[in-house]
C-alpha cells in the first residue's frame, strides 16, 4: 500500500463549486486500488507542509478570495514555490487558479495579488463567461477530451513561463478570444472547470494520481483499471449537452 499525501488548502473558504468532490474521487480511486489517501487541511494563518504529494486550491466568492490571497502570499507561497520545484502536484481550480497566478485585477482597478506558480494574470472582463466547456488536454503524449463547467468574470492570458492547459473546442476558456483553457507549468495546473472537475474525468484523475504517486514513492507506478461506466456516462452526457446546444 502506498500514501498519497494531499494538502487541501482553505477548504471553508475555497468550496462555493463542491470542490470538495473532487477529493473524494481522488481519494475513492486509490482506495479501490489498494491505496491511501492522507489528507491535511490547511486554512487561514496556518503553514502548509512542504512535502505533500499534491496541493488542492478550489473556487470561492471574491470576499473570501480576498482573505484567502493575502494569507496566500504571507504564509504558504514560499513552501508552494519549493514543492512545484520538488515534482509535486498542483491543482488549482477557477477562483484558486487565479491566485496561483500573478493575481487579478477587478473591474475598479484593485489588484488581488496571485503568488506566480503559474505565468498567467487575471482582469475582470464586463460580463461573465458561463457555460459547459468541452477542451483538448495533451498531457503525457496523448490527447484527452475534458468536460466541465465554467463561471467566471476574469479574462486570463498566459505568459512564456506557462502553457495551457487545454485548447477549447466548445466554451470560453481563459478568455474567450484566444482558445486557449487553464495554465500549466511543471505538474502545477490551473483550470476554470469545476462542477466539480474530476467525477466527470476519471482519466483526468488518474493522471493526476499517477504523478502524485510517482512523487510519493520516486516510481511510477501502475494503476489498475477500474471500472468506470457511471463515470464514462456522465462524461458523454456533458458532451451530448453541448453536440444539442449545436456547438462542440
Amino acid at each position: 500500500m502506498n500514501t498519497v499525501r494531499i494538502c487541501h488548502l482553505y477548504p471553508g473558504e475555497l468550496n462555493i463549486y463542491a470542490d470538495r468532490g473532487n477529493i473524494a474521487v481522488l481519494r475513492r480511486r486509490l482506495e479501490w486500488r489498494g491505496h491511501r489517501l492522507d489528507v491535511h487541511e490547511v486554512g487561514v494563518g496556518a503553514r502548509i507542509p512542504d512535502d505533500a504529494d499534491m496541493y488542492y486550491l478550489g473556487g470561492g466568492q471574491d470576499r473570501d478570495q480576498i482573505v484567502v490571497a493575502g494569507d496566500l502570499a504571507t504564509t504558504k507561497a514560499d513552501a508552494l514555490h519549493r514543492a512545484v520545484a520538488d515534482g509535486s502536484v498542483i491543482l488549482a481550480v477557477c477562483g484558486g487558479y487565479q491566485l496561483a497566478g500573478h493575481g487579478y485585477t477587478g473591474v475598479d482597478g484593485t489588484r488581488m495579488p496571485g503568488i506566480g506558480l503559474l505565468d498567467a494574470d487575471t482582469t475582470a472582463g464586463p460580463t461573465r463567461l458561463i457555460g459547459d466547456v468541452v477542451i483538448t488536454v495533451e498531457v503525457a503524449g496523448a490527447p484527452l477530451t475534458v468536460v466541465g463547467f465554467e463561471n467566471h468574470a476574469g479574462r486570463t492570458t498566459l505568459g512564456p513561463g506557462s502553457v495551457p492547459f487545454g485548447t477549447v473546442r466548445h466554451g470560453h476558456g481563459n478568455n474567450d478570444m484566444d482558445g486557449t483553457e487553464g495554465a500549466m507549468t511543471n505538474r502545477a495546473i490551473g483550470t476554470y472547470l469545476h462542477g466539480p472537475l474530476l467525477p466527470k474525468n476519471p482519466q483526468l484523475a488518474d493522471l493526476l494520481l499517477g504523478w502524485a504517486l510517482e512523487h510519493a514513492t520516486g516510481a511510477q507506478v501502475p494503476l489498475a483499471p477500474l471500472d468506470d461506466a457511471l463515470e464514462r456516462q456522465a462524461h458523454r452526457a456533458a458532451i451530448a449537452r453541448v453536440r444539442e446546444r449545436g456547438s462542440a
